[in-house]
């Protein structure tokens, strides 16, 4: 199975944006610069992100992204399934009921096993990854990567997250439904 390349980006945008202090925002063209991605399909990702509720996105001069909500409450499933969708990887064609030896459909009463198995994997990993919180790969970062990755990225965050002024906020929360 190959995922897109998007869920990676989606991941490290997310990880980015939870050393965001308070209701700060980072925009999404810096967070492009910051993994060398294109701006345009960067904010594609962010788009279904804050469509899956995973992100916020903040209008505005000060405006940008942040998490819609905590770190601990964002799985990288979710993560996952905002990006490549909700269907299963591996999706059976049943081919065993097409071409030259294609017997009459009664004979294919039994589940394809392939299938089975497949769909066995796909709850297996689809499991590992809801297990696995946001804040879980953050703090194995902060704990384990080069101290000198966990400083740049830090510092990279603190120079260019936009603070977010309670005047903006109190703007903002009116135009939500």
């Amino acid at each position: 199975m190959k995922l897109g390349d998007g869920v990676e980006a989606a991941i490290h945008c997310a990880a980015m944006l939870a050393g965001v202090d308070g209701d700060g925002t980072l925009p999404g063209n810096v967070m492009a610069v910051a993994f060398g991605l294109s701006p345009s399909y960067l904010l594609k990702h962010l788009k279904a992100l804050t469509g899956a509720r995973i992100l916020e996105s903040v209008p505005g001069p000060n405006g940008g992204y942040r998490l819609a909500r905590a770190a601990e409450k964002i799985t990288l499933l979710d993560i996952v399934l905002a990006i490549e969708g909700r269907e299963p990887a591996f999706r059976c064609g049943e081919i065993r009921q097409k071409g030259s030896y294609a017997l009459d459909p009664s004979a294919y009463v039994k589940p394809c096993g392939i299938n089975v198995a497949m769909l066995k994997a796909e709850r297996a990993y689809r499991a590992a990854l809801a297990e696995t919180r946001l804040s879980d790969i953050v703090a194995d970062f902060n704990a384990t990567a080069d101290q000198r990755i966990v400083a740049a990225s830090c510092a990279f965050v603190a120079l260019n997250q936009r603070p977010q002024n309670s005047k903006q906020r109190l703007i903002n929360e009116r135009k939500m439904p």
